[in-house]
């Protein structure tokens, strides 16, 4: 099955809003193994409306459509997808009294019975966080799904309702890995995989670059998802084989979690001092639940006054190597570790730019120090790429790699 997705909405055109629906939308239908050909926004205008279900049909199977399903005279897709199918709006009387439940002891507006309107012989899909209801329109083997556009409607209404209609669609099942990796790029990925990713039929493997790892979706189809799982394991073993430690973990895995729990698994906290991250590589781990049995403290030190009075990191260290440079990176992460009585220290500096870089120290030049008691310090240099915003959290990415690699993480 080939989709469409039609966002609806001139505030799509506006800029107003993003277009996060098209990015979950398609996920999930990758998901199902409905290939998505291509993303249009349109704005509440019915003859462009039309058109662009016209465009969308003549290249799919499938188009589901997000937007514009409420009462207002500016919701107009549920009308124009009757008038583009030839029926008939009416009244879905069990969708009218699910309204009248929800606004029981309030005032009804004069115009929400629009939302209990729908193209007649359609297939509705119930909304449990708002009042219009999804619908399922086929006709001549073409498939329109209306769904609404606030995504806390969209999203569960998808999940809860779509989905389990998609799959009586067909007689396979879809299931995918998704492997994260760190410490090497898309394109090097792709290198080391070329062989596996030109053989590819079934399962598919997908690489995915994003701002501070690649992900690696490897995807099968089988008669169920036991059976579609069983396919992707050996092709997942062959590609952990080949990547190795650069496969941090799968799915929802989060680096900095994954961290925090080693560290208490072995007994062991840390602490941070940071410059150029200015608190980032901090927060990721407060992000985090639990976090205040693994972190004892994060320092800002951003200038060098202040990398001497909270750090104690001398004046003359600072005088003959500069703030960034591996002598400092590792004073910092001893100091923050010594001062806290934490077992790691590791710290961050760095030139983020776009301002600040010589010839010598150009901009995205980055030292990560790293303090691990009884074993000394050691530091990592970064060459990095990148804005103001991506370079300090592609550090943050690189130091919690380095603290994952030293052995102590393995």
């Amino acid at each position: 099955m080939i989709a469409e997705v039609l966002g609806v909405g001139t505030e799509l055109l506006l800029g107003d809003i993003a277009n996060t629906n098209a990015q979950f939308l398609s996920q999930q239908l990758a998901a199902l193994g409905i290939s998505v050909y291509g993303h249009t926004a349109v704005g509440d205008n019915a003859a462009r409306l039309r058109a662009a279900l016209e465009y969308a049909f003549g290249k799919a199977d499938m188009v589901v459509a997000c937007g514009g399903l409420g009462p207002t005279l500016d919701d107009i897709t549920k009308d124009v997808a009757a008038e583009y199918f030839g029926r008939e709006m009416v009244l879905c009387e069990d969708s009218w009294q699910a309204i009248q439940r929800r606004f029981a002891g309030r005032r009804l507006p004069e115009n929400v019975k629009r939302n209990a309107m729908v193209p007649e012989g359609s297939t509705l899909l119930p909304n449990s966080h708002g009042s219009a209801p999804g619908v399922c329109l086929e006709q001549d083997g073409k498939l329109l799904i209306l769904l609404p556009g606030p995504p806390h409607e969209l999203e569960p209404m998808f999940i809860e309702h779509v989905v389990p209609f998609l799959r009586k669609k067909t007689n396979l099942a879809f299931v995918s890995r998704n492997l994260k990796i760190i410490g090497v790029g898309e394109s090097q990925v792709e290198t080391i995989l070329q062989d596996m990713i030109e053989a590819q039929t079934n399962p598919t493997i997908a690489p995915y670059a994003k701002l501070t790892e690649v992900v690696l979706r490897i995807t099968a189809s089988a008669k169920d998802e036991a059976a579609a799982y069983r396919l992707i394991e050996p092709v997942a073993a062959e590609i952990y084989n080949r990547l190795g430690n650069h496969i941090y973990g799968e799915d929802d895995a989060c680096l900095a979690q994954i961290i925090l729990e080693k560290l208490e698994s072995q007994g062991k906290t840390i602490a941070i001092a940071e410059s150029c991250t200015g608190g980032l590589l901090t927060s990721a781990f407060v992000d985090m639940s639990g976090s205040s049995k693994v972190l004892l403290e994060g320092v800002i030190a951003y200038s060098n006054a202040s990398k001497t009075a909270r750090l104690g990191v001398s004046d003359d260290l600072l005088a003959a190597h500069g703030a960034v440079s591996p002598q400092v990176a590792a004073a910092m992460a001893q100091e923050a570790a010594c001062a806290s009585g934490a077992s790691i220290g590791i710290s961050t500096t760095g030139i983020a730019g776009p301002d600040g870089g010589t010839a010598d120290k150009p901009v995205g030049l980055v030292y990560v120090g790293l303090y691990i008691e009884g074993r000394g310090t050691k530091t990592k240099e970064l060459r990095l790429i990148g804005d103001r915003n991506e370079i300090r959290a592609r550090t943050v990415v690189a130091a919690m790699d380095m603290l994952r690699n030293e052995g102590l993480l393995c």
